[in-house]
């Protein structure tokens, strides 16, 4: 069942709004029609014009919208002065109602070009169909089916006109939730190294368990990936890295160590480097980003260590590839634990608790319950510090200092940072980055 309807207009000129006023009246007179029951919610796309030209089409919206009282609380005209603007500002209202299931009633001339625009704005989460923009008569028109219009390919100037627009325009919104933030260890000299772990704040998603500095974009959440290149844009700019020379491990939960600069692997939760200019970044929403540091060897690395990947050895695994591969000594490494699930929240069934116990005792609490108390940071501690790593050289949530503390539960602060163990499956990511400086 269709959940939202978008008849756009956006293309219309003042002279043509005559002829299409019929059409757009029957096309709504349907809507009404067939949607008694479930009305879905329809949403008018238009061109944001100026002076008399402005008002024409006011009036003309006015007079083809005038008398459907059944969609009236559930239809918005929405005018803007880009495409992306208003198709963006409409994605808001659709998430705002979690609806999902999208028909495109629009002029054909207009429909491969809206399928780039969706391609970019809108994730796999959502599904669209297309019509053209006629009269239609039966409710079978409301009805999601597999078909679709064969649309034309745009050439690839247009493409990449249409992600110049959208990146112009996500650039001009503001940043929600206060200025972006960023965290940085005193253990990392920073002479050296640029590091430092994100929380969420000073982005631009607006989706409440994703807001505001999202750094992931995946098929089965809502925010798309132009969104978090913007976020990312936006950290960049503000820790001094260039967002082209950045590599974001690629998560398997797993112990795989990508070399930079040797055949990636298809799936690695830590990544290192020597080369100058690279930031690494490890994501973590209650999973650790834990970042590695060597100033005598200038090698740097990142790893994201979740529960299956602390039990496998990921930190380990990184740093012995630092070792391999740079020539690092194990008792040169920097460790640091960035904000993760702590002990407080996480619990995990005995089955697995009992893996974490082996590692040693002090890694579980209420280790006889069905569900013990898990602490991922403390076994990657005990487990860094058996592979060599000193103790003064790894910073967590043991530090004396606790105003120096960024190893803080993603958990129990909703205002800084994500957590999927709190908001559930669309929920935000956070990094920790790091990159050797020219």
């Amino acid at each position: 069942m269709v959940e939202a309807v978008l008849i756009d207009l956006f293309s219309l000129s003042a002279n043509l709004q005559n002829n299409i006023q019929g059409l757009l009246h029957n096309t709504l007179e349907a809507i009404e029609k067939c949607s008694a029951i479930h009305a879905p919610c329809v949403y008018v796309m238009c061109c944001q014009r100026q002076g008399s030209e402005r008002k024409g089409e006011q009036e003309f919206l006015l007079a083809a919208l005038r008398g459907f009282q059944s969609l009236r609380r559930r239809l918005e005209v929405v005018c803007a002065q880009t495409t992306a603007a208003a198709l963006y500002t409409i994605k808001q209202r659709l998430d705002e109602k979690d609806l999902s299931i999208i028909k495109v009633i629009l002029p054909t001339i207009r429909k491969a070009l809206m399928k780039v625009y969706i391609d970019h704005l809108f994730t796999a989460v959502y599904q669209f169909e297309f019509e053209d923009l006629q009269a239609i008569s039966d409710s079978e028109s409301l009805q999601i089916s597999e078909h679709q219009h064969e649309g034309q390919i745009l050439p690839s100037q247009d493409v990449a006109l249409i992600q110049s627009e959208i990146q112009m325009y996500l650039e001009s919104l503001p940043s929600l939730k206060g200025e972006l933030t960023i965290l940085r260890s005193s253990l990392i000299p920073d002479d050296i190294f640029l590091h430092g772990f994100t929380t969420r704040t000073g982005g631009i998603s607006y989706i409440p368990t994703l807001s505001s500095c999202n750094l992931f974009s995946s098929s089965k959440r809502r925010d798309p990936q132009v969104v978090v290149k913007e976020n990312l844009r936006r950290l960049a700019n503000a820790a001094g890295f260039n967002p082209e020379a950045f590599h974001r491990v690629k998560v398997d939960h797993a112990n795989a160590v990508c070399i930079m600069g040797k055949t990636e692997p298809a799936d690695y939760d830590g990544i290192v480097t020597d080369q100058k200019g690279v930031t690494l970044a490890a994501p973590g929403a209650d999973c650790i980003p834990v970042l590695f540091a060597d100033p005598v060897r200038r090698a740097c690395g990142a790893a994201h260590s979740g529960w299956k990947g602390t039990l496998l050895g990921v930190s380990m695994a990184t740093v012995n590839a630092m070792v391999s591969e740079y020539g690092c000594n194990v008792k040169d490494i920097l460790v640091v634990l960035g904000p993760s699930v702590g002990p407080c929240c996480y619990k995990l069934p005995h089955e697995s608790a009992e893996e974490f116990h082996r590692i040693d005792p002090t890694c579980v609490r209420l280790f006889d319950s069905a569900n013990p108390y898990i602490d991922i940071r403390r076994a990657t501690r005990i487990l860094l510090e058996r592979g060599g790593i000193l103790p003064e050289n790894i910073q967590d949530d043991s530090i004396t200092d606790q105003n120096q503390n960024i190893t803080l539960c993603t958990a129990c602060h909703p205002d800084k940072f994500y957590s999927h163990f709190r908001d559930g499956p669309n929920f935000g990511t956070q990094i920790g980055f790091i990159s050797i400086k020219d």
